[in-house]
């Protein structure tokens, strides 16, 4: 009689065209019984056969959803007696509430599984060989099943290989797989740089205005960055020099600069080349988005050619395919290989080998060369679009900054607030102000990407921000 009022208070019913199983919902409707308290420890619930033809589903599959529960030790099984709610139940999870928010970077914003319009850092999500990628990762992940030890800490050999290829091709850097380190992306191949080089207590110039996310690794990592004003030639090297005369680094992007989009001018590589190796410094080549250069060829790495044994380069897949990948590499100078060799071992992995394995592929069969000639096209007239839609509207100070459009605002205006209200109303413009290391140089403005503006909706897209400002 417990279990029978128990189950009409419950009011379990099933939806047989959702996407959930009918395992999972009967396991789920238990669990909230026992959470919620309907459900006491000892209490015995309906015999598979009972609850079954009170649901009108198999016993087996009552059956399974108990058994998920008692896996999970929140059923018990007692024989004869039935099957019972455990007398001790395991912890349950609690949320920590506002609190929680405290815990979490305040500079990084999570962004929904869809990109926003606007939104930095995200390649086109319409754009997506998703076809052909599910198609490869499935494929690698039937094959993988044989591979149950562990692999190479630098990545698979495979993946190093199409990674030295490619970067051979399309950057003009000469290196062996050996030299290759996977890496989860651009964030866990500086960790492993900066371990590497260990300049803590020392200096480092970074790009001002630069990518933030940058400064804060670098802070995290006991190392001082510099701020290095940035010119329409890129990192001006003479101003490194007098404001940071003693620094042991330089995180540059020279291939297209984050935020404004120029490339680093050829005197500046020189300079900054020449810097590095009479200082005995190292330069982190971050080579952001570089392969996708709006018009004419990208420059080549500054890890290409003369002054390359004091670069370490790292590039990442997740701004040119999907974040998802989840994949990113360094490319290890000679004098300081083993070094990063030995951090990536001990202190770091790389992703799973269907992964690897998938982008191998995609490497090697040409697709992403393709790829990213499709996306040139493609980032190429969003970004004419966008420009010519914004002075059209009004706002004829928009100019481009490499695969985004700058819009500048008045002197003083609240550009973070501004990108925050715009985000509640699914636009995600980045703010550009959080990008200068200091306040006193920072400038207003909003970075508008270009990657998933589509041009239907373009026109109601701009209007709507306008309309905020």
């Amino acid at each position: 009689m417990e279990s029978d009022a128990l189950w009409k208070t419950t009011q379990l019913t099933l939806d047989r065209v959702g996407p959930s199983t009918l395992v999972d919902q009967i396991a789920r409707h238990v669990e909230v019984a026992i959470a919620e308290g309907a459900l006491r420890s000892g209490a015995r619930v309906p015999s598979w056969r009972d609850l079954a033809a009170q649901l009108g589903v198999a016993r087996g599959t009552v059956r399974a959803a108990y058994e998920k529960l008692i896996d999970r030790g929140l059923l018990v099984a007692a024989g004869s007696a039935g099957t019972r709610v455990a007398g001790h139940l395991p912890p349950a999870v609690t949320s920590l509430g506002p609190e929680a928010e405290a815990l979490f970077p305040e500079d990084f914003h999570y962004r929904p599984p869809q990109p926003l319009v606007f939104q930095m850092g995200v390649p086109a999500h319409d754009a997506f060989p998703a076809t052909l990628w599910a198609r490869l990762y499935r494929q690698w992940v039937q094959s993988t099943s044989l591979r149950t030890g562990y692999s190479d800490p630098r990545g698979l050999s495979e993946l190093r290989s199409a990674i030295a290829s490619h970067v051979a091709l399309a950057r003009g850097i000469e290196c062996s797989p050996e030299q290759v380190i996977v890496t989860t992306g651009f964030r866990g191949g500086l960790g492993i740089a900066l371990r590497a080089i260990d300049a803590v207590g020392r200096q480092a110039w970074v790009e001002d205005p630069g990518y933030p996310a940058t400064r804060y690794a670098l802070e995290l990592s006991g190392v001082h960055p510099v701020a290095v004003p940035v010119d329409s030639d890129g990192l001006v090297v003479e101003r490194g020099c007098e404001l940071g005369p003693r620094a042991a680094l330089a995180v540059v992007t020279p291939g297209q600069q984050a935020p404004s989009g120029v490339a680093l001018a050829e005197h500046r590589r020189e300079q900054l080349l020449r810097w590095a190796s009479a200082r005995g410094a190292w330069i982190i080549e971050d080579d952001y988005l570089a392969e996708l250069h709006l018009s004419g060829r990208s420059p080549s790495a500054l890890a290409s050619g003369p002054g390359a044994d004091r670069v370490v380069h790292i590039g990442t897949f997740s701004k040119t395919i999907a974040p998802m990948v989840g994949i990113g590499f360094v490319i290890a100078p000679l004098p300081l290989a083993r070094r990063l060799i030995e951090v990536a071992t001990w202190l770091s992995a790389p992703p799973n080998a269907a992964l690897q394995l998938a982008l191998t592929a995609f490497l090697r069969d040409g697709h992403y060369l393709r790829h990213l000639r499709r996306m040139r096209r493609l980032y190429g007239q969003r970004r004419r679009c966008l420009l010519e839609t914004l002075e059209r509207l009004g706002a004829s100070a928009a100019r481009p900054a490499g695969l985004s459009v700058l819009l500048p605002l008045p002197t003083g205006y609240d550009d973070q607030r501004l990108a925050l209200d715009a985000r509640a109303a699914d636009l995600g413009p980045t703010p550009l102000s959080p990008w200068f290391a200091a306040a006193s140089r920072s400038q207003s403005g909003l970075l508008l990407a270009v990657a998933n503006v589509h041009e239907r909706k373009i026109d109601q897209d701009c209007r709507r921000l306008l309309g905020m400002i």
